[in-house]
């Protein structure tokens, strides 16, 4: 069994923000103030810059010298550079989970995720289904046991969320889309295909790119 410690205040002031940023309620290059977060949320002010460093690590916000701190800007160069990198380290969990199951319990949280992004695919829910998508790559962890690719997919994870939820929220992607996607790979993964595994995500990741981009350009 794993120890999981309980998440730091400075790991929930970080979550906050990050829902915030990834939603769009905090605009790219729209300034968050220690002070105002602070009294916002009657925490301490060295929490709060304990949870911008954590934004900042995730690559949502950027701290600069006598500036504070901004919310990043999405840019097209930033997107295609974030999907390609993390197709291949979708791939490499991918594989790791194909490589890994012995039993079908082995596989039981991927279809309960399944059956959650279906729920909530049906209420028409963006958030919960952007969360639900990045559960995918957590329950892929345990197979990979690489503690190096979990950490940076899980700094590059809520970037990959917020430009998702942008095309989503536009209308360019649309969780039907992701849904199929997803039971292609859930099939590649019970074959232990891995060529296929490559193929499916390769394709989402560009796919995913394409649609950010034009998103970005109707905002």
């Amino acid at each position: 069994m794993t120890f999981k410690a309980p998440d730091s205040l400075a790991e929930q002031i970080a979550h906050h923000l990050a829902e915030r940023i990834i939603r769009g309620d905090l605009k790219p290059g729209e300034r968050i103030q220690e002070q105002k977060v602070t009294l916002a949320l009657n925490v301490s002010r060295g929490s709060v810059r304990e949870a911008l460093l954590i934004l900042e690590r995730r690559h949502l916000i950027a701290i600069l010298p006598r500036r504070g701190a901004h919310v990043t800007e999405l840019t097209a160069h930033k997107v295609q550079s974030l999907c390609t990198l993390m197709g291949e380290m979708y791939i490499l969990l991918g594989n790791a989970v194909a490589e890994g199951w012995q039993t079908q319990a082995d596989m039981a949280p991927f279809l309960q995720i399944q059956q959650r992004l279906q729920a909530s695919y049906e209420r028409e829910d963006i958030r919960a289904f952007v969360e639900e998508s990045f559960n995918v790559m957590r329950a892929a962890y345990p197979f990979a046991n690489n503690p190096y690719l979990q950490e940076t997919v899980e700094n590059l994870q809520p970037a990959m969320n917020r430009a998702y939820y942008l095309a989503l929220d536009q209308r360019k992607a649309s969780m039907s889309e992701y849904l199929a996607l997803f039971e292609q790979l859930l099939a590649a993964v019970l074959a232990r295909d891995l060529v296929q595994i490559r193929l499916v995500l390769s394709a989402y990741c560009q796919r995913s790119s394409s649609l950010v981009i034009a998103a970005l350009a109707d905002a």
